[in-house]
């Protein structure tokens, strides 16, 4: 991963990839990562267009499907996602500056104004995130307008460079001296943009892994479709930005699916210009030659510098709407309240300073290549656990899941799943395990600090589902005496003394059907309401305190006998009914 890269310009991105993989390879990368976003943007539409979807965007879609527990630990590790993520485009920002900017620049194309070093990278960086911060502090439509000014730039200085491809002619670029090399001893070294030129191209379909300049790391496949797939993964920035969207149910697919759509057709239009047009050696040796063979390099470094600001803005407000969903749900106590305040005009500030903060810790690290690891494997993680939603909606087959967005199907889902993970290991394979690692603690953690259960569970309903299938393949004309299990019935008439009785029947039962019984006297006509419903808690209650495997039927009945007589007709499972020792005959406890 390298700053230039992340900080946001897409030829860099090309240049890379096609330098090391060729084209041929480079467009199977796209279309296989493209592939994998494009699962995800069905799972995100699906769920967008089911209903209300408020604050917080891809953490408000898992938790409300998965339940707090889970939710709550991806949504936690999203936010650090987009944390990492803002300090790294701030940190990729810092370093594009200081290359045509810095006091050691090397080569004769820098202009050496600005300090170098571990502490004056800090200083910049955080006048870059405070500016950051000022915009989305103040609010939705100061971000809004901003990034629309950011847009615009780098659309001009996209289209600048589209330009330059065809109004400028052949020339030689000279390459700057590889790091730690001595310039003045070395010899100029020179990569060739040729024009259109089918040799060029001819040269450029096949795969020619080398060293990765900045680094002196060999470049494989793998490592160069995680460059490629690291530059893909910000498909949620709308998403995230759900509870300031008028109607989120229609504006969250349409923007998602345009963007991607777009962006896939810039990478294709740069991976077959700069085939046609640069040599090998210039496009292995300088991922920025794009300022070399534009008709005004200014503009170049303008759209980088705007595209890392768009990104930085992007991730911090994206981060403080997360981080502000998880306090208004109390998810992790009193560690969030601070992110509950908010403005008079609803802007959570408090979320925006918080994650601030944060972002300041990160840059304080300035590792960059190793932070741009972890922020992809998080990010693919959310992605994951959104199609996870879909899928566990889809098949739990969820009355309340009526998308109208049809553009998918579980195997889109469940593939989606698949390819995610993938990629996580694909990209570090320890920062995936250490990621699921991390989830599995959290959700451990959540779950023993207890959350809210209003939210419902897609699990009761796969369950349900599965049960109710299986339920229906019982036959009792298919009954063997080989395989008789006992289904026993006890009715309790006192259970504060019952337990030992309880254990008893639960060893008899043997793997069978257990069903506690309790008849309550009286005469629904003349009660003002079912008495019996709210003591399905107590009873569920004792059966966890008993420790038993038991189901629980009660019924009302102006008779202890006639109550009994409903309990044996209406106990069973599927189409068999409870076994029945006697007529008359039932084990009571009392």
């Amino acid at each position: 991963m390298f700053p230039s890269l992340w900080a946001g310009s897409c030829s860099h991105v090309r240049s890379f990839v096609v330098g090391h993989a060729g084209l041929l390879q480079a467009l199977a990368m796209l279309l296989v990562a493209y592939i994998i976003l494009a699962l995800t943007v069905l799972s995100v539409c699906a769920i967008a267009t089911n209903g209300a979807v408020r604050g917080g965007g891809a953490y408000f879609m898992i938790s409300r499907t998965l339940g707090p527990e889970v939710g709550g630990s991806i949504g936690l590790m999203f936010y650090l996602a987009n944390v990492c993520g803002c300090a790294v485009s701030l940190l990729g920002l810092v370093e594009s500056v200081l290359d045509v900017f810095g006091a050691d620049v090397t080569g004769s194309s820098g202009i050496r104004v600005l300090p170098q070093g571990y502490g004056w990278n800090l200083l910049y960086g955080s006048l870059l995130l405070s500016l950051v911060g000022v915009v989305c502090t103040l609010g939705a439509g100061l971000y809004a307008r901003a990034s629309f000014l950011t847009f615009l730039l780098v659309s001009g200085s996209l289209a600048s460079v589209l330009i330059s491809f065809v109004a400028v002619g052949p020339r030689d670029i000279r390459l700057a001296p590889r790091p730690g090399s001595n310039a003045s001893s070395v010899p100029p070294r020179y990569g060739h943009f040729t024009g259109f030129n089918s040799s060029t191209l001819k040269d450029n379909l096949g795969a020619g892994y080398a060293e990765d300049y900045t680094t002196g790391a060999m470049m494989t496949f793998a490592s160069v479709f995680a460059v490629l797939f690291n530059g893909c993964t910000g498909i949620m920035a709308g998403a995230n930005m759900s509870g300031e969207l008028k109607d989120p149910s229609r504006a969250i697919p349409l923007g998602t699916i345009i963007a991607v759509a777009y962006t896939f057709f810039i990478y294709i239009l740069l991976f077959f210009l700069s085939s046609f047009t640069c040599d090998r050696t210039l496009l292995q040796e300088d991922y920025g030659f794009f300022r070399g063979i534009s008709l005004w390099p200014p503009l170049v470094l303008i759209g980088i510098y705007a595209t890392a600001l768009s990104a930085s803005m992007s991730s911090l407000i994206g981060a403080s709407r997360i981080l502000h969903a998880l306090a208004q749900d109390d998810l992790f106590g009193i560690i969030l309240a601070p992110a509950k305040v908010v403005s008079g005009g609803g802007n959570p500030w408090g979320a925006v300073l918080y994650s601030w903060g944060l972002v300041q810790l990160v840059l304080l690290a300035g590792k960059l290549n190793t932070l741009a690891a972890v922020v992809t494997v998080f990010y693919l993680v959310a992605y994951a656990a959104v199609d996870l939603s879909c899928l566990s909606l889809e098949w739990a087959s969820a009355p309340n899941f009526r998308p109208t967005f049809s553009l998918f199907s579980w195997h889109s889902c469940l593939l989606g799943v698949a390819s995610c993970l993938l990629m996580m290991f694909l990209i570090s394979p320890g920062a995936a395990g250490g990621s699921l690692l991390l989830m599995g603690l959290l959700s451990a953690l959540l779950t023993a600090r207890g959350g809210p259960s209003s939210w419902g569970y897609v699990s009761q309903a796969l369950l349900f589902h599965q049960v109710r299938k299986y339920l229906l393949r019982l036959d009792v004309r298919k009954e063997h005496v080989k395989f008789w299990r006992p289904q026993l019935l006890l009715l309790v008439g006192n259970p504060r003394g019952a337990l030992p009785l309880l254990r008893l029947a639960n060893q008899l039962k043997k793997g069978g059907l257990y069903v506690l019984g309790h008849v309550t006297l009286g005469d629904l006509d003349s009660l003002p309401s079912d008495p019996v419903q709210p003591q399905y808690g107590a009873w569920l209650s004792l059966v966890d305190l008993a420790q038993v495997k038991a189901f629980v039927d009660l019924t009302l009945s102006p008779s202890v006998r006639q109550g009994a007589q409903h309990l044996l007709r209406i106990s069973g499972l599927g189409n068999q009914l409870c076994y029945r020792l006697q007529k008359e005959f039932t084990i009571q406890g009392r």
